[in-house]
């Protein structure tokens, strides 16, 4: 049977420990639920290093790690809480590298989560670091895409920005990338909606819409595959970028440099420009299947 990507990271934690002799930091790291079920029951003489609740500080422990070469993996368990951990890590463990020759790698566990978790702690929030240098952007929703993700990170040097998604950790399938000439609309899905871009992308053939779907490993850097400009430009309506994120980042950041690259139009879907409540009926979701097939046949509403 093939493993979970929970299981996947709980194995490269595990690993990392206690082969590596790295470290892994995070809040409540051995509470009950072990961050999802995605850690091992290691403790602190096994490497697992428990931080306060105060979020602006904790990012520079793990800096200092970081420069000690001591390869750090930090668990954030919800991806809002970024807003409160960057500032060291893009402001210092990024920049230390250009600036002063001494590299600090770090591999940032930033978990992503939807409904009921209010205004600061839901949602992906990778905009945040996408525009600062230094920093590599990777979001992996399969166990190969992490594997590969984490031996990256071990053969660099780099500041890794992990955005993962406890959407995720039940899957153990890989996701592939449908490329179809002369299709009518192309579907670039980044993160947690890949699952609903799949689930979109059905309901659209049935419809008799032709739907090309590549599917976003690699956030930064962006590089722009030739089979995606191919598709694209041969597409009747163009493309589409997915986000968990606010459409005001990197979506539009990703839109505007396919569109440079042909002469096809690149839309957007995100989170709604509005803030997330508790409940569900004020909840701010990532766009799911229904609402992608309605952004698709508007788009081709409109032509």
């Amino acid at each position: 049977m093939a493993k979970t990507v929970r299981e996947t990271i709980k194995k490269i934690v595990h690993q990392h420990l206690t082969v590596e002799k790295g470290l892994c930091f995070g809040q409540c790291l051995t509470a009950v639920g072990w961050v999802g079920g995605t850690l091992p029951k290691l403790y602190e003489d096994d490497g697992m290093v428990e931080l306060t609740t105060a979020d602006v500080a904790n990012g520079g422990f793990v800096v200092g790690a970081g420069l000690k070469g001591i390869r750090p993996i930090y668990v954030v368990r919800y991806q809002g809480f970024q807003w409160f951990n960057s500032p060291i890590i893009i402001n210092y463990a990024a920049k230390s590298k250009e600036i002063w020759g001494i590299p600090c790698p770090i591999f940032i566990r930033s978990i992503a989560m939807e409904g009921g978790m209010g205004p600061v702690a839901g949602s992906s929030h990778h905009s945040i670091y996408n525009r600062m240098p230094g920093i590599k952007i990777i979001s992996p929703m399969t166990p190969k895409e992490y594997k590969y993700a984490y031996e990256k990170f071990m053969k660099e040097d780099d500041v890794y920005y992990v955005s993962e998604h406890r959407g995720s950790y039940d899957n153990d399938s890989e996701l592939l990338d449908i490329a179809i000439d002369n299709c009518d609309i192309v579907l670039f899905p980044i993160s947690i909606t890949r699952f609903e871009a799949e689930k979109a992308r059905v309901k659209l053939e049935d419809k008799g819409i032709k739907t090309s779907i590549f599917h976003q490993l690699w956030i930064k850097p962006f590089d722009i595959k030739n089979q995606w400009l191919s598709t694209l430009k041969k597409s009747k309506y163009g493309g589409l970028v997915l986000d968990d994120d606010y459409e005001d980042g990197i979506s539009k950041s990703i839109a505007h440099k396919m569109m440079m690259k042909c002469n096809s139009k690149v839309f957007t879907l995100g989170l709604e420009d509005r803030t997330a409540g508790f409940h569900s009926s004020v909840d701010n979701l990532p766009p799911g299947f229904e609402r992608i097939v309605q952004k698709v046949e508007k788009i081709i509403s409109f032509g």
